[in-house]
């Protein structure tokens, strides 16, 4: 029988239902669905009388203030900085470095103004031990081991910092709340709560969550929504390469992207990332495209290695790179180029395992398997951008002057792009421009084949 002062909430998805299930019906996990206590709306909810609608003429705004936090590439991503009163969540898998870079930029930040970190998963000799490998020096910085919120709440407010961080919200207890410590009722009433003191007193707080095993925030989507600033901390525990990226951000670009990079004193930045996700390989199977992430350009290497196949199957594998967009770009190189690779192996990779998400780098994806397929040194020093339409059209793309632009300071001597009705492009100094309107006029000239 369901009961009206109770909800039915799944720790995996955050969903609600009016009674208790053992199968969540939104994303299908076993035995997720735990049951809470509804709120009741307090006596004063309808007393407020300072709240009231305005009209846009009305409204005042105030200049933003930042908080530089020690790194260039963090405030980058920031759009500047650290906001006053602003929210920002961090996320990332567990020993990526998340701890690590805010600490040190905690450290940078203190030498100006007054800082609390909050630790609620190690003690204060785990941050001391890390502390002193870091090797940094501060001046106003706080450290507090705790994880009740009450406790944490009364400690922000006796120290008034400019910015307080919280390690890590999955951590953190409201002892008013029934459910245990990362449940998405926790999370979610903790993260309400450290919102609305830090809003009411302009301190800025940066929280720091864990990711599911898919790579996602771990606790309710509304964690997400509720906060002014989304980061993800990504990269492969092997390589010492990190990549800070912004996913969401009131206060500047989204899809901004760091670079950084682990060594034994923590993590530095990366001054030329383009070194990074870049060779100038002049090999087959090599071919090198320009991609934006957010107002910025990178030059990647995109990898191919196609073999044939000895079984019935063959295999896709892609590392940085859509499976999905590969079937899409191997079915146009089949059926406008007249290549069979049903039976071949297809393994494509970007180098470094940069994340490619612009659709512009469909040509160099393209570029680089026939390459490998032909064993084809693809054009000395030519970078390749251009998005594959599925009738074999290379279609325009965004941002084309920037890439372009990018593309002369890395000191690349050609540049394929999709035609356009923009001559500007076809006269650019200290590169030679050349302009395609289909894939096989792509392939024919990047590899020179008849």
């Amino acid at each position: 029988m369901p009961n009206k002062f109770s909800k039915y909430i799944c720790q995996n998805c955050g969903s609600e239902t009016s009674q208790y299930f053992g199968r969540c019906m939104n994303c299908k996990e076993w035995n997720s669905i735990i049951e809470e206590k509804k709120g009741l709306l307090s006596k004063n909810f309808f007393d407020n009388e300072n709240s009231r609608s305005k009209e846009f003429k009305e409204i005042q705004i105030e200049e933003l203030t930042r908080i530089k936090s020690g790194f260039k590439e963090f405030d980058r991503v920031l759009g500047g900085g650290f906001v006053n009163g602003s929210i920002v969540l961090l996320g990332g898998e567990p020993g990526i470095g998340k701890s690590t870079l805010i600490l040190q930029s905690a450290a940078k930040i203190s030498l100006l103004e007054e800082v609390l970190y909050v630790t609620a998963e190690e003690s204060l000799e785990q941050i001391k031990i890390r502390w002193e490998r870091l090797d940094q020096k501060s001046s106003n910085l706080k450290i507090f081991a705790e994880n009740n919120l009450l406790s944490i709440i009364n400690e922000i407010k006796q120290l008034k910092p400019k910015i307080a961080i919280i390690d890590s919200i999955q951590a953190i207890n409201n002892a008013d709340m029934e459910s245990s410590s990362g449940s998405v009722s926790q999370v979610r009433s903790c993260s309400s709560e450290l919102q609305n003191f830090a809003k009411k007193h302009n301190i800025a707080l940066l929280i720091i969550g864990h990711v599911t095993k898919d790579g996602s925030l771990a606790g309710p989507k509304t964690l997400e929504h509720l906060v002014d600033v989304v980061l993800n901390f990504e990269g492969d525990h092997i390589a010492s390469r990190r990549l800070l990226r912004g996913i969401k951000n009131r206060f500047g670009a989204t899809l901004e992207l760091g670079v950084f990079e682990m060594q034994e004193n923590g993590l530095n930045e990366v001054v030329n990332p383009n070194s990074s996700f870049t060779n100038n390989e002049n090999i087959s199977g090599v071919a090198t495209t320009i991609t934006l992430e957010g107002t910025r350009s990178f030059a990647v290497d995109i990898q191919a290695l196609v073999n044939k196949s000895f079984y019935q199957n063959p295999k896709r594998t892609t590392t940085g790179i859509s499976l999905n967009r590969v079937h899409q770009i191997l079915a146009v190189i089949e059926k406008h180029i007249k290549i069979q690779l049903s039976s071949f192996d297809c393994y494509l990779a970007t180098a470094g395992g940069f994340e490619l998400n612009d659709p512009s780098s469909d040509l160099a994806i393209a570029i680089s398997i026939v390459s490998s397929l032909k064993n084809q040194i693809p054009l000395r020093n030519c970078a390749f951008i251009g998005e594959l339409g599925l009738n074999g059209q290379v279609r325009e793309t965004n941002s084309i002057k920037s890439k372009i632009d990018e593309s002369i300071r890395l000191g690349f001597e050609q540049i394929i792009i999709p035609h356009t009705k923009d001559n500007g492009f076809t006269n650019v100094q200290n590169i030679k421009v050349i302009t395609v309107k289909n894939i096989q006029e792509a392939i024919t000239l990047s590899l020179k084949l008849i």
